[in-house]
């Protein structure tokens, strides 16, 4: 019966220390939760292992618990990360491909993440949360390189199309007739110096005729500025005289409207007189004594009577 009893506290005992070697093992009471996200890979993920580290700004957070080929589309590959809950992944987050070093092992770079961006949530028909992705280092690299060589081959077929039989024909003649000028010109390079020196002196005669013109110049400018001082003003003696004869137009305007009304009666009045003056003077020529006694007294006519009448 003790033994039973002892055997049993052995067995009781050594399943107790198991559990409890698997629950240090699991992490115990520090052991992490982990939650899932997917991002999607349009490049190639050649080195990237599963349980391969998966860091935030340089800081481990995860592990990449999936790597399959997705079935809709072969060139793309789906990855499936297993993130330390807490971790703050936003929507702005992104992961990158890259390698640890000079030894070539892959893992995921998570960055972004503003401070004020909303939490990454799993949409509507999707079983985790989606990291979007962008282009490793290697593969801009690719890209750049193969643009490079693109641009490369084209490069070189233009300088082989340049460098064709006729163009390098074309080139031979074209040096040739550059050494034929080139001879020319040093067979005649007394002619080409006398030339020059001529050239030399018809410019510092140039120079020196410039020199003595600067005077002229200055007469010239001070003899335009005094027409131009005096063209003022001739400018202000007009607008002198345009008011000048304006004045006068309104002087002559008010002289024909009230004065020639007057002038006109004096004229008339002046012609009457005349008249009169003209018929006294023809009277006096025609009886001068008209002057002194008066005028004589018409005679009577026929059956005329000076009965009646008073003498004067």
């Amino acid at each position: 019966m003790n033994y039973t009893l002892v055997g049993g506290f052995v067995l009781v005992l050594g399943a107790a220390l198991i559990a409890g070697v698997l629950w240090l093992a699991s992490g115990g009471a520090f052991q992490k939760h982990y939650d899932l996200y997917r991002a999607v890979s349009d490049e190639s993920v050649a080195g990237l292992n599963l349980n391969a580290p998966v860091k935030y700004n340089g800081v481990d957070v995860g592990k990449v618990r999936e790597i399959r080929l997705d079935a809709g589309n072969p060139e793309r590959v789906n990855l499936l990360f297993a993130i330390e809950r807490g971790t703050p992944i936003k929507e702005d987050t992104v992961a990158v491909l890259n390698t640890q070093g000079l030894t070539g092992i892959a893992y995921v770079e998570l960055s972004g993440g503003a401070r004020d961006a909303p939490s990454l949530r799993t949409a509507p028909g999707s079983d985790y949360p989606v990291i979007r992705t962008k282009p490793s280092l290697s593969a801009r690299l690719e890209n750049v390189l193969t643009t490079v060589l693109a641009k490369l081959d084209s490069t070189s077929d233009n300088i082989n199309a340049l460098l064709s039989d006729e163009n390098r024909a074309a080139l031979t003649r074209t040096l040739a007739d550059i050494a034929a000028v080139a001879h020319t010109i040093a067979a005649r390079k007394e002619t080409i110096d006398a030339g020059i020196t001529s050239a030399a002196r018809t410019f510092e005669n140039a120079a020196r005729a410039t020199a003595r013109s600067g005077p002229v110049i200055e007469r010239i400018d001070r003899s335009a500025r005094a027409v131009e001082k005096m063209g003022n003003e001739v400018a202000r003696a007009s607008a002198s005289a345009g008011a000048v004869v304006e004045a006068v137009g309104a002087d002559a305007r008010r002289f024909t409207a009230e004065t020639l009304p007057e002038l006109g009666r004096l004229l008339g009045e002046l012609g009457v007189l005349a008249t009169s003056l003209r018929r006294l003077t023809e009277q006096t020529e025609r009886n001068p004594r008209g002057l002194l006694f008066g005028r004589t007294p018409v005679p009577e006519g026929p059956g005329e009577s000076t009965t009646g009448r008073s003498r004067p």
